[in-house]
């Protein structure tokens, strides 16, 4: 068969994990991007559960994704709990056991006569569309995650807008946390880094930000909080990661999480402020922004950001780079291996400018 006489190419595109803000615009720049090469697209509903039933495949014309770029959320849906490599498959004694039905992925992915896999997603969706990719599927990877924790690329879409969020909540609380005197702790998203806490924190003139990077004396947070308050100012504002602690503490987790998923992080607030109020006198009180930092519109920075790595998804693909993700190293777009891209947790450095920047205006880490 001529090139001529080809058919077209027919690509999927999923989006796997939390959802963050640019996801649409993602799917936006991809599927405009392969059909001006006259591809076909096709997006997997909920990840890839998609894949196992006969509605889970949806068409993406123009009009699918006509003004979906500002948009938050996806439209394809997402899902954590649809791990090939480890589904939850229930038991007749009620129990659930995990199983590998990576090989029914490939296999159901041929079968819909697919030529290549959009992969969106974080450090988790990543990894198994790399082990996807090493057992045949040919999938490039978009960096997706508000946390900001994948070491390959510079930044990931989403960070920016969760961090507008939480320091326009900083921002909100500053003037309840000065009318009633009080301590006022945030808690943030993050996992396992600091990113979301230390930009957010600093943008908003916290007087404390915990992260997981640099665990916490107690007594030195308190100590802070004192101060501010002989300072003049009779109130403060604490940011704090939701993986963030004690020293030679562990982080606090909500919940377990079911079979085949991570445990969740949450609770961390309720800690410091119960201490500090213990610790102080002052009146402290907890708030969790949560799930408001996957919402809303997307920055301008994430659209642009998200617009780039769709496009440069589909210049992948058309090269025939699989198992690669498209990552942003300034100045540009470059393709990095899968396997290179989930290998390495990007966490806050220490001697870095913009923790160098909050010292500097006073600014306590707990230690």
């Amino acid at each position: 068969m001529t090139e001529s006489n080809a058919r077209p190419k027919r690509i999927a595109i999923n989006t796997g994990g939390g959802d963050a803000p640019g996801l649409n615009a993602v799917i936006h720049s991809t599927v405009l991007s392969a059909l001006n090469l006259g591809w076909e697209v096709v997006g997997i509903q909920k990840g890839y559960e998609g894949l196992f039933s006969s509605d889970g495949l949806i068409p993406l014309g123009r009009s699918s994704v006509h003004d979906i770029a500002r948009l938050g959320g996806t439209i394809l849906g997402t899902t954590n709990r649809g791990n090939p490599l480890a589904w939850p498959q229930p038991q007749p004694d009620g129990s659930v056991r995990l199983v590998d039905r990576s090989g029914e992925i490939v296999k159901a992915f041929r079968k819909r006569d697919l030529d290549a896999l959009v992969a969106i997603g974080g450090d988790g969706s990543l990894r198994i569309a790399a082990e996807l990719h090493e057992k045949g599927l040919p999938v490039v990877g978009v960096p997706k995650t508000i946390d900001n924790d994948l070491a390959a690329t510079d930044i990931t879409f989403g960070f920016h807008t969760a961090v507008q969020t939480a320091s326009d909540a900083v921002d909100k609380l500053r003037a309840t946390a000065q009318a009633h005197e009080r301590v006022m702790v945030v808690e943030v998203m993050g996992r396992h880094t600091g990113w979301i806490a230390l930009y957010a924190g600093l943008a908003g003139g916290a007087d404390a930000i915990l992260i997981p990077e640099i665990p916490y004396e107690p007594e030195a947070v308190a100590q802070r909080i004192r101060d501010r308050y002989q300072e003049g100012p009779r109130y403060s504002i604490v940011v704090v990661a939701e993986g963030a602690h004690a020293r030679g503490g562990e982080p606090v987790f909500k919940a377990k999480g079911e079979p085949g998923a991570n445990p969740r992080y949450g609770g961390i607030a309720e800690v410091v402020a119960g201490f500090l109020e213990e610790a102080t006198g002052f009146e402290t009180r907890a708030l969790t922004l949560g799930h408001l930092q996957r919402g809303g519109q997307p920055t301008a920075y994430d659209r642009l950001l998200s617009l780039e790595f769709g496009a440069a998804a589909v210049d992948l693909i058309r090269d025939g780079c699989f198992g690669c993700m498209v990552a942003l190293r300034s100045p540009g777009i470059e393709a990095v291996p899968l396997s290179a891209a989930v290998e390495e947790v990007k966490s806050v450095p220490l001697d870095g400018q913009v923790v160098r920047t909050a010292r500097r205006l006073g600014i306590s880490f707990g230690d």
